[in-house]
């Protein structure tokens, strides 16, 4: 999938615990763990600005396109 999510990276640069991000957005550890895996089809813009109001962030600091390179 071209589409990468690097929630992680963010959760490490802002040394936040995934358990207090999900508390604090209203999901699951297991909701968010799977989003954080990329194992996950869609979610609601809700959640991606309550993630990114949580870190401080932007939607690109968590989503990112990388082309496929096959061809």
């Amino acid at each position: 999938m071209p589409i990468i999510i690097n929630l992680d990276v963010m959760l490490a640069k802002r040394k936040v615990k995934s358990k207090d991000l999900a508390l604090a957005i209203g999901i699951t550890e297991q909701n968010l763990s799977l989003l954080k895996q990329g194992k996950v089809k869609g979610f609601r813009f809700a959640t991606l600005e309550a993630i990114c109001e949580y870190l401080d962030c932007q939607p690109g600091d968590i989503l990112e396109y990388i082309p496929n390179q096959e061809g």
